[in-house]
């Protein structure tokens, strides 16, 4: 299909609510109906988008982040999450040239762009506009020499204007026009406050999507995209070389998919052989009340030399038995508080183990489980695993919302066994603590506003902030290590 060996194309959008998630399942869903094997990525640190996109493809969506990611590693990621698929397709956030602070382009849909060299085609919603809608694109074509912009698709508009604009854009501006999508009256994503509902809420969702795949085999040029996709240039990354792997990791990746130094130099330590001779199992919570889960994250810890298992602090009355570690990711457990405060057996071994110094990841929802209330939606607060001495609580409005670095305060005290430098991480909820903890600070790139949180141990790090382990991967290892001496100390 492609002279190149990671066809690709990334869909954007001038801002946000233009319907680049409804877009984009639909042209998964028509991508794999005609055969295609599919992959699919979202920019920047949003969890349930790529959720929409795993229900249509039946396989994992990754995120793609260069706020988190050296460049070396943002394409190393692309690459792997491509590999064994026809072709991929990339989600953009936000608006297009939208990055870091809200003043900068770096974190952004046009800086994954051109660090991928992957082209962009705009979404516009032209919903009340017919002519305008040129003066926004072209705005969007010379903002930046370089705009990366190869096409265009007109969003919600109507089959009777949309011959004479797409003439008039393709005249005038010299783009490509990829079609148009109708109004859709049939499906719409609902909304919450952390975004979007989860895909499982909508009903007969497969259904919907296909279709919607339908409908844009009748109104988009999917062979255009594809042939799009598959004119970009060879995504380039390092050679890799062999001899510098461990060879007791098992992850098999292509010849050419080249390791980033900083993963290689980790990879290559005597600490993840001794990780991989142990075999550390980590019990990760996953259920309606916690699923915001980094499939990269995961995929790391695996490649460290961990074993990993699941289990529901919702439904499971039991900790999962014969484990070294715990991950309790995001969510919504505030949706959820009732069921999880009811399953009593299961706060209480949890309690228990991490009073003892478990080793234990716990970020935003999962955070919000360890204290000794949590309030629901309405307010009530409801007895909780009782880790952190504090109250979680609901407040009217979106806090410490955005990317920030943490660095350690205790000059004196390392975490999870060392000082693992800086880590990069956001932030995003309604919910605070009256015990958000002082162990970090975290600061917001390009601002001032900075804060301390985090309740941190040499085994056990407790907050706020989400955290995407390839920006750091020592931090993975550090925890993996402490997973391997708290196997030591059941023997």
């Amino acid at each position: 299909m492609s002279k190149n060996n990671t066809p690709r194309f990334l869909l954007t959008a001038p801002k946000s609510g233009s319907g680049k998630t409804l877009v984009t399942c639909g042209i998964l869903a028509a991508l794999r109906k005609r055969g295609l094997r599919v992959s699919s990525f979202k920019c920047g640190p949003d969890y349930i988008d790529p959720m929409f996109h795993s229900r249509v493809l039946g396989a994992k969506s990754r995120n793609l982040d260069t706020f988190f990611t050296d460049e070396e590693t943002t394409r190393y990621l692309m690459k792997r999450g491509a590999e064994d698929t026809d072709i991929s397709v990339v989600e953009g956030v936000m608006g297009y040239y939208d990055g870091l602070g809200g003043i900068d382009t770096k974190a952004s849909a046009y800086d994954l762009a051109a660090v991928t060299k992957t082209p962009a085609v705009l979404i516009v919603d032209t919903r009340g506009m017919s002519l305008s809608a040129l003066a926004e694109i072209k705005g969007f074509l010379t903002y930046k020499k370089e705009s990366h912009i190869k096409g265009v698709i007109l969003n919600r508009m109507s089959l009777m204007l949309y011959p004479d604009v797409k003439s008039r854009v393709e005249e005038e501006l010299g783009i490509r026009v990829f079609g148009y999508v109708p109004k859709l009256t049939e499906l719409n994503l609902e909304s919450r406050h952390l975004g979007l509902v989860l895909p499982d809420e909508v009903k007969e969702l497969s259904e919907k999507f296909d279709h919607l795949a339908e409908m844009l085999e009748k109104s988009l040029d999917i062979d255009g995209l594809i042939e799009l996709a598959g004119e970009t240039e060879k995504l380039e990354v390092a050679d890799r070389n062999a001899d510098s792997r461990n060879p007791a990791v098992s992850t098999e990746t292509e010849d050419d998919a080249g390791l980033p130094a900083t993963l290689k130099k980790i990879l290559s330590s005597p600490e993840v052989a001794s990780v991989c001779v142990h075999r550390p199992r980590i019990a990760v919570a996953k259920d309606e009340a916690f699923c915001f889960i980094y499939e990269d994250n995961l995929g790391l810890l695996k490649e460290l030399g961990a074993e990993i298992t699941f289990f529901s602090p919702l439904h499971d009355k039991h900790f999962p038995e014969n484990c070294d570690g715990l991950l309790l990711y995001g969510g919504y457990p505030e949706l959820s508080a009732r069921e999880l405060s009811e399953n009593v057996s299961m706060r209480q071994e949890i309690r228990d183990r991490l009073k003892n110094g478990f080793p234990c990841l716990a970020e935003c929802g999962g955070f919000m489980y360890l204290h000794t209330t949590m309030e629901d939606m309405e307010g009530n607060a409801w007895e909780m695993a009782d880790v952190i001495d504090g109250r979680a609580y609901k407040t009217e409005k979106l806090g410490r919302f955005g990317y920030i670095e943490l660095t350690g305060n205790a000059e004196d005290r390392k975490f999870l066994g060392q000082d693992v430098g800086v880590l990069r991480a956001h932030e995003f909820h309604y919910f605070d603590s009256t015990s958000c903890g002082t162990d970090f600070h975290a600061k917001k790139p390009l601002r001032k506003r900075s804060w301390d949180c985090i309740h941190g141990t040499e085994t056990q790090l407790f907050g706020f902030p989400h955290l995407y382990y390839y920006s750091n991967p020592a931090l993975a290892l550090e925890f993996l290590e402490a997973c391997v001496r708290q196997r030591s100390k059941n023997v």
